[in-house]
Formats: C-alpha cells, sequence, structure tokens
C-alpha cells in the first residue's frame, strides 16, 4: 500500500518506533507549551505586584500598620511583600531584645530576606530547567527517530532490484517528519526559557534592590532607636 502524502498519512505508515518517537515529541511539546502559558501568566503577576507594593511602600505607608495587612492575609504574600514580611518580623523580634546592637539585629534581618529571596528566585525559576531540557534534547529525539526511519527505507529498498523515487520518498518523508516534530517542540522552549530566565533576572535584581533600601531604612531605625535608650 502506497504511503499518502500527508501528515496523517505519513504517520500512520512509519514504523512502531518512529511513531513512538513523533508521539513523545508531542507530548513534550504540549508540555512545552502548557509551562510557558503558565510562567508567562505567573511572572506577568508578580511583576505587577511588585510594582504595586513598591508604590504602595514609598508612599509614605506606616510600616507597622503595612506590616500587620500583609500578615493578616489568608492566602499569603509573595514577591516584595514577603521579603518585606520576612525582614519586618525578624527586625521587630530581635528589636524587642535591648542586649541587641543594631549590628546584630541588621544582620539578622538581613539573613531572613535573603531567605525569603532565594524561596522567591525558587518559585519564579519552577518549571524552568523542563523547558530548557525539552529545547536541548527534543531536536536529537527527532534526529533519532529521522536516523532509524532511513535506515529502515534503505533495508527496504536493499530487497527490491528495481528502486525507484516513488517507491523511496514516502519512507524518507515519514523519517523526516520527526525531525520537524523535534523542531516543533524545541524552538518554542528555546525561546520561552531564554524569555522566562531573563524576566528572573530582572524581578531578582529588583527584589535585590529593594532588600538594601529597606535594610538602610531598617538600619537607620535601629541606630535611632538605640540612641533612644
Amino acid at each position: 500500500m502506497q504511503a499518502e502524502i500527508s501528515f496523517i498519512g505519513l504517520f500512520l505508515e512509519a514504523s512502531v518506533l518512529v511513531k513512538l518517537v513523533m508521539l513523545t515529541l508531542l507530548c513534550l511539546s504540549i508540555a512545552s507549551w502548557a509551562v510557558i502559558i503558565q510562567r508567562r501568566k505567573l511572572l506577568n503577576s508578580a511583576r505587577a505586584k511588585s510594582i504595586k507594593f513598591e508604590d504602595t511602600f514609598w508612599s509614605g505607608v506606616d510600616l507597622n500598620k503595612l506590616y500587620k495587612e500583609l500578615s493578616a492575609r489568608s492566602e499569603g504574600v509573595s514577591g516584595l511583600e514577603a521579603l518585606f514580611v520576612a525582614g519586618f518580623k525578624e527586625y521587630s523580634r530581635l528589636s524587642q531584645a535591648n542586649s541587641k546592637s543594631p549590628e546584630a539585629v541588621m544582620d539578622g534581618t538581613s539573613r531572613a530576606m535573603r531567605v525569603s529571596l532565594s524561596r522567591e528566585v525558587e518559585r519564579l525559576e519552577t518549571h524552568l530547567p523542563l523547558l530548557a531540557t525539552i529545547g536541548s534534547t527534543s531536536p536529537y529525539i527527532g534526529l533519532f527517530g529521522t536516523v532509524w526511519g532511513i535506515m529502515n527505507s534503505f533495508i527496504a529498498l536493499g530487497a527490491v532490484e528495481n528502486a525507484t523515487l516513488a517507491m523511496v520518498a514516502p519512507g524518507i518523508a515519514e523519517a523526516l517528519i520527526a525531525t520537524a516534530m523535534g523542531l516543533f517542540a524545541a524552538i518554542p522552549a528555546v525561546i520561552g526559557y531564554n524569555r522566562f530566565s531573563t524576566q528572573v533576572e530582572k524581578l531578582e535584581m529588583a527584589h535585590v534592590n529593594f532588600m538594601e533600601e529597606f535594610s538602610n531604612i531598617l538600619q537607620r531605625q535601629a541606630y535611632s532607636e538605640k540612641e533612644a535608650v
């Protein structure tokens, strides 16, 4: 039976191994797009929340009041809000101990914010290694299917005395579909990984800058409270 020159026809006429390769690449492509959509939504939301919180923070709001409002949230906090809550909570706890010097208070506060920053970056980078893996391995998986399909085509031609282009073309086309599917899965994954990695780096830098500025505010407050005692 001559293979129909269409994607479905070529898929049905392909060998079992090539079919498995194509199905694997299809699953990887679906997973890649699911991660891309989910990460895009999360990172856009994180950037918007950071901008909103910075506007609130620098508007001159009372820090104790802001801390109580954020701590009372049932859904929890993230991003700059999480850094602020972690830092202010540790600062308040250490400041209540009169034996603590301003340096010790700020060291503990900085450690608490660094831990919160690490958790936030880890949350933002979730599933990005999967995109990198799909982007780097999909072309090789597709190439494996292509090599296997072409090898089978030439083995079949070896058993025929008069080989024609019409006989070899469908088999080669079946095999090349695997490479095309590998590239189809890899290209969006690589683009998404590079874009999201850049966004995570920018968000991380914004978090670090806020942490330094917030630390300066708390440090001035710690020294002023120490002098007042």
